[in-house]
């Protein structure tokens, strides 16, 4: 049976650690406590509305969606070794985003991590803008489309690369990548 957890704050250390089918919605994590890991190995969870302003929030996550939620930039390294995700409608400030994850959908969204989409396989951006220096470094199997990138250093070791209809602002890009 689907939980729902709404308009709570958290800043406990885990404090939802091994949530299972639950939406959680208007939540704010962030707090005196200054916890890390709320989220960690959390698996079916909606999350909407929410705002993020602690470290490491989303780790050995399975199959989740952030629609409609701010990650700050005191979320460093907010999205990583997690699978079957949803990047929805968001804005995500944290350092080092996205690092060896699997099936990561980004839709409309906007992001600014000065490494993103590290070491991952099967990305998808559509409609979304990102600020990064180092962008998509070693990761494979990743479409992109109708995606406006500013950065330096992009694409470098990547394999299996589709991009469509975007604006790339980089150099130094594409270097030891094929297909």
């Amino acid at each position: 049976m689907r939980k729902e957890i709404k308009n709570r704050t958290f800043d406990e250390e885990r404090a939802l650690y091994n949530l299972r089918q639950t939406d959680v919605v208007g939540c704010t994590f962030a707090g005196p406590a200054d916890g890390e890991s709320v989220l960690k190995e959390a698996r079916d969870v909606n999350l909407k509305k929410c705002s993020f302003s602690l470290r490491y929030p989303l780790w050995h996550v399975r199959t989740f969606t952030v629609k409609d939620c701010e990650l700050d930039d005191k979320t460093r390294a907010p999205i990583w070794y997690s699978s079957d995700g949803v990047i929805e409608s968001s804005l995500i400030n944290g350092v080092k985003a996205v690092r060896e994850c699997e099936n990561i959908s980004v839709k409309n969204s906007k992001i600014v991590s000065p490494e993103f989409g590290w070491k991952s396989d099967g990305l998808k951006i559509e409609n979304s803008e990102i600020t990064s220096e180092y962008v998509f470094f070693n990761s494979k199997n990743v479409k992109i489309k109708n995606l406006r990138l500013s950065g330096k250093y992009s694409f470098q070791y990547m394999e299996n690369l589709t991009i469509e209809d975007s604006f790339l602002d980089t150099n130094d890009a594409f270097w030891h990548s094929k297909d």
